[in-house]
């Protein structure tokens, strides 16, 4: 009690010393201080307020006590409780509780990982959110989307970085006052309002299933005749960078710039017009075919075309024809023995400067002209669901 009275009585003379002291420009670091005096003060208050607390009456005390016993109390996540009536959804056994998360969908996993410290680790294991990955990512992320986040990760690791650095010259008043007030009150005052709102984003699958869902993270992949179906990509799979659009179920899609276009950004992609790349080969540069000794006529391939050298390449939908001579009958064509192969897209009407172009498979490199465009490497289509996907883009009508 003897300081508290001597605190009460000292309080008029520091406030008649702040006021008397003549006013200075005051150095950079005085923010700071002002900040420490205000701290001081709030923390002197309280506990004044905590030893008045304490000297109040014995009857006052036995009724707060009182209350505090006829009041239910509250159930704390991961506290076993008292009453057996009561239970966490931590009490549960581990095989029980694995498979009530396991059924959780996305959004009731987050929800849940936002409860406690002990359900959210839980709720970020990987093996939870890979089979949600599987089922809506897994056709259109391919190694590069992999990479890309690789590299998008770091790049903001280092953002923080530079951020962090910032809060340097907060270091000292800590270390000068890590004795008077106890350390994690003192950082949580001085650091509380630098801390940021979103978390930055982990390795886990979680935060990469979140990054996609909330479209903040673009990812390479290829979409199927580009700019909503136009004449003059009909039949095309091109290079772009996507992102999702939650509120539209669809995508924007931003293709690189070629010749004197600017970037041009798509919207409203559906699902069912994008892939994750094939192969691995940038859109500029040239696909090294390993198939050309194993085209026949009627095989399904895909082969890069562009209008120009300024231009990316495109993957454009053919299939391998047969020689003029050859009347098409299997058991009498020699066109496999040919150096010339037969490219046809049927797509395009007979007698279309589009529908037919040869290429020979002994040497085969980039072709063409700037009249009709250049065509570079081929990809024989193996797999039934690649083939059925471009007959459903199959134009109504045919192309001139």
């Amino acid at each position: 009690m003897l300081f508290f009275f001597f605190i009460m009585s000292s309080f008029p003379f520091f406030l008649l010393l702040s006021k008397s002291l003549p006013l200075q420009p005051l150095p950079p670091w005085a923010g700071e201080v002002r900040l420490l005096s205000v701290l001081f003060w709030q923390e002197l208050l309280s506990s004044l307020l905590h030893l008045f607390d304490k000297c109040k009456p014995i009857s006052a005390r036995k009724f707060g006590a009182l209350s505090s016993v006829t009041t239910p109390p509250r159930k704390i996540c991961g506290q076993r409780v008292e009453n057996a009536e009561e239970m966490s959804v931590l009490d549960l056994p581990e095989l029980a509780l694995e498979c009530i998360l396991g059924k959780l969908s996305p959004a009731g996993l987050s929800n849940m990982a936002a409860v406690c410290s002990s359900l959210r680790e839980r709720c970020r294991s990987d093996h939870l959110w890979e089979k949600h990955m599987k089922e809506k990512w897994e056709r259109m992320i391919g190694d590069a989307a992999r990479r890309d986040w690789k590299l998008y990760l770091a790049s903001r690791e280092d953002s923080s970085a530079g951020i962090a650095g910032s809060n340097s010259s907060k270091k000292w008043v800590v270390s000068v006052l890590s004795r008077v007030w106890h350390i994690s009150w003192l950082k949580s005052r001085i650091d509380g309002g630098s801390k940021t709102k979103n978390p930055l984003p982990d390795d886990s699958i979680m935060s990469w299933y979140q990054s996609l869902e909330s479209g903040k993270f673009w990812f390479p992949a290829q979409v199927y005749n580009r700019e909503h179906g136009h004449v003059g990509f009909m039949l095309s799979c091109y290079d772009a960078a996507v992102r999702y659009d939650c509120q539209t179920d669809t995508f924007h899609a931003r293709y690189p710039p070629h010749g004197r276009r600017t970037t041009v950004v798509e919207e409203g992609v559906q699902w069912d017009r994008l892939r994750a790349p094939p192969v691995e080969t940038p859109a500029h540069d040239l696909h090294i075919s390993d198939c050309l000794d194993d085209l026949r006529p009627g095989d399904h391939i895909e082969i890069q075309w562009r209008r120009s050298k300024e231009f990316p390449y495109g993957w454009w939908y053919g299939v391998v024809g047969h020689l003029e001579p050859c009347d098409g009958n299997e058991h009498f064509c020699w066109c496999h023995l040919s150096d010339t192969v037969v490219l046809e897209f049927n797509q395009y009407t007979p007698g279309s400067r589009w529908r037919r172009a040869s290429i020979n498979p002994k040497d085969h490199r980039e072709g063409g002209n700037e009249t009709d465009g250049f065509f570079g490497g081929i990809r024989k289509l193996k797999s039934k669901d690649e083939i059925s996907k471009w007959r459903q883009l199959w134009p109504a009508d045919a192309l001139e």
